[in-house]
């Protein structure tokens, strides 16, 4: 009775045949360790110089760098100008004072890391309406002090010059300035100078005020010195970038480009 048992097939019995293949498996398993990988960039040392001949991803060359994020997504798409808009009401404050202060020099390294546009839109627009409303208010001064019965109208083409004047002068003065020193071989940044003239002619609406008084001489001295004054704090500042260059002339070109405007405003405004 046992012999047939011993006969009867036994692979269809639960639990017999995977039993044995997977102690046959394992006695078949090789301990295998994967190698560390070592990702490598090719050609060979793009630096040019002896050494090893091949560079690891640990040490790519600046070139290679990640970048920061470009925010540009075409000239007529609004977003692409936001970047120039992110500031706060404290750095406008700021970069406003320090526009009064001529002999610092150092504008340009206090709005590296954010140069605006916000400010120099905000004062060239505010310096467009004082101009235009001050200066029909100064002129009905003058004509009531020196005629009561003389008869005065709103001098509407004080806008139009205000406008072409001030926005002319902020976009265009920087910009030539920029292409000159793209020309010399300097490396500005356009943004840069935008920003620093616009905030100079930020002294020209408190002087404005000023310049309602009905007295003639002390309206020079007025203007005379606000021009000073911002003429010094673009020098100064631009100085800094052209002082390696030897480009002096630049810089005396500048300021007198801030005192004929300064000038420009007492005459057609404020005569």
């Amino acid at each position: 009775m046992d012999e047939s048992y011993d006969n009867l097939p036994s692979s269809h019995l639960l639990g017999s045949v995977p039993a044995v293949v997977t102690e046959e498996k394992a006695k078949n398993v090789v301990n295998y360790e994967v190698p560390e990988a070592n990702m490598q960039t090719f050609p060979t040392n793009i630096n040019g110089g002896g050494g090893r001949g091949y560079q690891t991803l640990g040490s790519l060359p600046e070139e290679f760098e990640q970048q920061p994020p470009n925010n540009w997504k075409g000239i007529f798409s609004v977003s692409s100008y936001t970047q120039y808009f992110n500031v706060d009401t404290d750095t406008v404050i700021n970069r406003l004072m320090s526009s009064f202060y001529p002999f610092g020099g150092d504008f340009f390294s206090r709005i590296d890391a954010n140069p605006d546009l916000y400010g120099p839109v905000w004062v060239s627009t505010t310096l467009i309406f004082v101009l235009a409303s001050l200066g029909n208010l100064a002129t009905y001064l003058i004509q009531k002090h020196t005629d009561h019965k003389a008869s005065w109208s709103f001098e509407v083409g004080y806008v139009n010059v205000a406008v072409f004047s001030v926005y002319g002068y902020a976009i265009v003065v920087p910009l030539a300035f920029y292409f000159l020193l793209r020309y010399l071989e300097s490396n500005p940044k356009l943004l840069q100078f935008w920003c620093m003239w616009g905030y100079s002619l930020f002294i020209f609406v408190p002087s404005s005020f000023l310049l309602v008084i009905p007295v003639e001489v002390l309206r020079w001295i007025i203007i005379l010195a606000a021009g000073i004054d911002s003429g010094m704090f673009v020098a100064t500042n631009l100085k800094t970038l052209v002082e390696p260059n030897d480009l002096t002339i630049m810089v005396v070109a500048a300021f007198f480009l801030q005192l004929a405007l300064a000038i420009f405003f007492k005459v057609w405004f404020f005569h």
